[in-house]
């Protein structure tokens, strides 16, 4: 097994053997573990102490879990927390995503099952910190983005060389076109990567500004005689719902509002986001129709649907790859698209590759795919494969 290293864990519980028992699970391959027997605690520990991964009891004496979620979340925003529980309720589950749990897992937790999720958690914290590092470094002979002066430059030069790709979204029963998501994308070689121009927006200060200008283009497009009548799916970021412009009656997308799907993704967190049900009410009202986007990867389902009511649920590709040969993926698809439709939702599955893939989704009830098999994001609304 490969090695982990410096990888550092804080584990909280209040039961001794607990602990004992979690600390030999994680304890291995280089991973170091801490411990802390209450929230009070481990909340001192995080104050002083840097981590990769959290795994803490919700149920505890003097500050519980969730508290010490809270408390986590008012000084680190992005480390995961892992919450274990042998007493699972809804209220809970809910809270424990409103403030961005990682995962949240029903004692008696199997061994593997809790060394996987807390590695996996770990790894993911330890390149997003990485990667927030090397914004910190000097160019590296013009490859990096370099220091905030040379960012601001190429994030500018990448904004103006931007434009918008377009995937079709289709009905395979009756073979039509449903709609298409607009992609992100720019000409400029160190931001061609949608995530490399969301990381340095969110690094300047500048999300509110990509936002704008990625609706004004999608906007723009859907000019194009070739758009008619179909849909148009765009990608918000949790912070776009703080600009003020989006709710404008006045705004590019606004005037199109009603053939436009607003897509927020499950990874990210609503914690920051001023009253997200008031946030929602005012696009409904504009015309625009809410999504959950990457569905069963990210953490904030619960808060996604509570808080967004959204009549589109977008399966993220990680329960679509390879789901004609896998039993558990085809569970959880089929229970999910179950769930979907008697909470009135739409279904669309993600990443739909091979024929095989796109078979068994439609054996599972599901008829709205995304994928290569139909068409790659293109300029342009190209018309899929069948």
């Amino acid at each position: 097994m490969p090695q982990h290293d410096e990888l550092r864990v804080l584990l909280v519980d209040d039961d001794p053997a607990v602990l004992r028992s979690y600390t030999r699970i994680l304890a291995r391959d280089g991973v170091t573990v801490e411990t802390a027997s209450n929230g009070k605690e481990a909340a001192e520990r995080v104050m002083a102490a840097s981590f990769d991964v959290i795994v803490s009891d919700i149920v505890m004496p003097e500050m519980t879990g969730i508290e010490f979620l809270k408390a986590i979340r008012a000084h680190d925003l992005d480390v995961p927390v892992i919450l274990i529980t042998g007493e699972p309720a809804l209220e809970s589950a809910v809270r424990a995503v409103e403030y961005g749990a990682f995962r949240y897992l029903t004692k008696p937790v199997a061994a593997q099952e809790l060394w996987e999720t807390a590695i996996r958690a770990a790894r993911l914290h330890k390149m997003a910190t990485l990667k927030r590092e090397a914004l910190e470094l000097p160019g590296n002979d013009g490859r990096g983005l370099g220091e905030r002066a040379a960012l601001e430059v190429r994030f500018t030069w990448g904004m103006s060389l931007m434009w918008m790709a377009f995937q079709p979204i289709v009905g395979w029963r009756d073979r039509r076109v449903f709609g298409y998501e607009a992609l992100l994308r720019s000409d400029e070689p160190l931001m061609n990567s949608p995530a490399n121009i969301l990381d340095a927006a969110e690094r300047l200060g500048r999300l509110h500004e990509l936002g704008r200008a990625v609706r004004a283009k999608v906007a723009a497009a859907a000019e194009a005689p070739e758009s008619a009548g179909f849909r148009l799916f765009v990608n918000l970021h949790s912070a776009d719902l703080n600009d003020e412009e989006l709710y404008s009656a006045g705004a590019p997308l606004s005037k199109i509002a009603n053939r436009v799907v607003l897509e927020v993704t499950e990874r990210a967190s609503l914690y920051g986001v001023k009253n997200v049900a008031a946030c929602v009410a005012r696009l409904k009202a504009l015309g625009f129709q809410m999504a959950v986007d990457d569905l069963g990867a990210g953490y904030a389902g619960l808060t996604s649907f509570t808080q967004l009511e959204p009549g589109v649920a977008k399966l993220d590709m990680s329960l679509v790859r390879g789901v004609d040969a896998d039993s558990r993926r085809q569970s959880i698809v089929r229970s999910m698209k179950k769930l979907c439709d008697e909470l009135g939702m739409m279904v669309i599955a993600e990443g739909v590759e091979t024929p095989a893939e796109r078979d068994m989704l439609a054996e599972l009830g599901c008829d709205l795919f995304q994928g290569y098999l139909f068409a790659k994001p293109q300029r342009g609304f190209t018309a899929p494969r069948w």
